[in-house]
């Protein structure tokens, strides 16, 4: 039997214990959702819409960050930083592969989706053949659509990328169509969509660049939870981007340069895993 000394003493400490893990938990349940974007050029209060639309659909705060690399959006989501996030379809099955990323919804553009090369209004490039010699921009060394789509594009219309163009990586979509517009890179490819968008908010002037070739439809985007968000806020974060109607949530669905979300399944990206195994990507 406790002496009543000890016995307070015991149950002090399984008061604090108990209080440590409530704390805890209360902590959980309090920390913000993060959600990654691809970067597109929009300011936080462009975003504000959406990030307004998941804070109610999840319940709690959620933060909108674009990072300039996909390797980063990869590494926080690793590292537990990010819970969410949207992968091009390369560095999706790198990240599913390696760390266990879920596939959740995709945009249902994406099945057939297209990049597109430009160049200046008055150049003098109008085929894929046209580039050699030229000064050319990629997005990301890690991008589906403007590296590893484009680079499989280029080699099948006799274009070597690292011999026959004069080549630099931008960074961004956004970075591409700002070097192209003002004449520092001859041509460039980036996100079909991201670029008709730039041109109707005005952040592109539409008479200084022009669309020479647009790609193959390929499987792109996907948004997917790092693998240890519980199973229930998953599907909270999936449905929310499902629900999304055209003529009902138009604001939101602009920031994500979207009409309708569907479900995603990694058997989708079975022909993306090819082409990156065939270049060496993957």
């Amino acid at each position: 039997m406790l002496l009543p000394a000890r016995s307070a003493a015991l149950a002090a400490i399984i008061l604090v214990a108990i209080g440590v893990v409530a704390s805890a938990a209360l902590y959980g349940a309090e920390k913000p959702i993060t959600v990654a974007l691809v970067y597109d050029g929009m300011t936080r209060e462009e975003r504000e819409p959406l990030r307004a639309y998941l804070t109610k659909a999840m319940g709690r705060r959620v933060n909108l960050v674009a990072p300039d690399f996909y390797e980063e959006t990869v590494t926080h989501l690793e590292d537990g930083s990010y819970d969410f996030a949207c992968l091009g379809a390369l560095m999706y099955i790198r990240a599913h592969a390696k760390y266990g990323v879920v596939p959740l919804v995709r945009r249902s553009s994406d099945l057939q989706y297209q990049a597109v090369f430009i160049t200046g209004a008055g150049s003098s490039i109008y085929e894929l053949r046209d580039l050699k010699g030229k000064r050319f921009a990629f997005n990301d060394i890690n991008s589906t659509s403007t590296r590893l789509y484009a680079y499989r594009e280029l080699v099948q219309a006799g274009i070597n990328p690292e011999s026959d163009l004069q080549l630099r990586y931008s960074g961004s979509h956004v970075a591409t169509a700002a070097l192209v517009e003002s004449g520092v890179v001859d041509a460039g490819v980036v996100d079909e969509t991201i670029l008709h968008s730039m041109i109707s908010e005005g952040k592109l002037d539409g008479n200084k660049v022009r669309v020479f070739y647009t790609s193959r439809p390929f499987v792109s985007y996907v948004y997917v939870a790092r693998k240890d968000v519980p199973e229930a806020e998953r599907e909270r974060f999936a449905r929310a981007l499902l629900a999304l109607k055209e003529g009902k949530d138009d604001r939101v669905l602009k920031i994500l340069r979207a009409k309708q979300f569907i479900v995603a399944n990694d058997q989708d990206y079975a022909s993306i895993r090819q082409i990156a195994k065939e270049l060496k990507m993957f």
